[in-house]
Parts: C-alpha cells; structure tokens; sequence
C-alpha cells in the first residue's frame, strides 16, 4: 500500500493515469506525446519510462508487449481494495455462495493458456501440478482476485463429444462480459484473433463470437447503442 500512495504521490504519474483512462493501451512514446501537447510538460522518455515503472510496481498499470512494442494499460483494482478497506460495510450474514472458478474443456492447455492471455489479454493465476495435466486458471486483469477461468484438459471423452457437439451447432461454451463489444472485436481482431459471427445487436446487447483455437466457440457481450443512448438520456447527457 505504501508503493501505491507513494506512486499517486507524484503529479505527472496522475497525469499518467489519467491518458491511460481516456484511452488505454498506449505505447511509450504516444504517452510522452500527450504530456507534451496536453500539458505543457517536456519529459524524457526516461523520465517517463521511470514514472511507468513506479506505477507498475504500484499495481497501477499493467506492461504487455506486442512486437517490439510495449503498451501500458490501466488497472483500477488497487484503488478499489482502498476503497473497500475502509468504507464497505461489515458483512455479518452467515457465509454465502459465490462462484470462483468457472471452467471451458481446451485440447492443449499450453496453446490455450498462450490465447488466453497474449491474444485475449487475461492473467495467467495458477498454474499448479494435477495428475498428468495442470489446474491452471487465468483472470481478467480488472478483477484479478474475481472469478478464475480454468482451462480444463479434454481428455475425457465426454468432453470432447460435448465440445463436438456444441461447435457443430455453433453454440458458444461460455461468455465475457466487455464494456464496448465493437471496440473490443476491432482490437481483437487486430491481434488475429478469429471471429466466426461479428458484432450483431439484438435487443438491447450486442454480442459476437470468437473461435478460441482449442476447440471451443466464445461469445463476447455488451450493451448496445440503444441501451447506451437510454443510460445518456437518463443522466441528462
């Protein structure tokens, strides 16, 4: 915790945080770019690169590299967890249940554990002995003690007739949610990520399908134009 009020201690790390929540994902020098022509302030790259350090060691953002390229990308749990600390309510009620690990069956977890995370950006979690395979997990990176996605060998062979079964009639094995479903099929697909249905709007989401390599069909979801113009017009925007 001391890292992380140490790193929002300095004013152009803030300026940081805040290009990377108007538009996230940015490489170095497009950061150094926007202090420059937005804020008037002349940095080095080092300087910058520096301040980007601090802010991962934080917690604050998080590195991924495509190419040769680094680009950065905001991560808000930290701030979250501070938050709840101190001003979520004690929860007194007897224990409840929650859902922590969901699953989808992968014919090579290697393969899926490389797709899962360069291509469609979680985090690798666990990665621990079982058997003959490996209970390995992966999370999104805006929840990363949320729920774990287990990429679960196929050997049985119900599995694999299952999985047969719902790709021969195009049924995804399960879903993620995302805040902007054509923004995330542009970048998802610029990362060659292969879609067999793309964005279509029915009712008030819109959702499209992506063939994950290891066998299995995935839906991305979100709201659509005509759920966000209604959440606009309610806010008086």
């Amino acid at each position: 915790m001391d890292d992380l009020f140490a790193a929002l201690g300095d004013p152009t790390r803030r300026l940081l945080l805040d290009e990377l929540a108007d538009r996230d994902g940015q490489a170095l020098f497009e950061l150094c770019t926007r202090l420059i022509t937005r804020h008037g302030i002349a940095i080095t790259r080092q300087g910058v690169s520096h301040h980007l350090k601090v802010l991962e060691v934080a917690g604050l953002l998080q590195v991924r590299r495509e190419g040769r390229t680094k680009l950065h990308f905001l991560r808000t749990e930290e701030m979250e967890r501070i938050g709840h600390r101190w001003t979520a309510p004690r929860d007194r009620r007897a224990d409840v249940l929650r859902i922590n690990v969901t699953s989808v069956f992968v014919d090579d977890q290697d393969k899926a554990l490389a797709f899962y995370t360069d291509k469609l950006g979680f985090l690798p979690k666990n990665d621990l002995p079982a058997g003959a395979f490996r209970w390995l997990t992966v999370v999104s990176p805006s929840d990363p003690d949320g729920v774990e996605l287990l990429l679960e060998p196929d050997n049985h062979e119900a599995a694999k007739a299952y999985k047969q079964a719902l790709m021969e009639d195009g049924i995804p094995a399960t879903s993620f949610a995302v805040k902007d479903p054509e923004k995330t099929y542009a970048e998802l697909t610029a990362r060659g990520v292969t879609f067999v249905q793309p964005p279509l709007e029915v009712g008030p989401m819109v959702s499209a399908v992506l063939d994950d390599t290891c066998g299995n069909l995935i839906m991305i979801a979100g709201p659509g134009s005509q759920t966000e113009a209604k959440t606009a017009h309610r806010s008086g925007a």
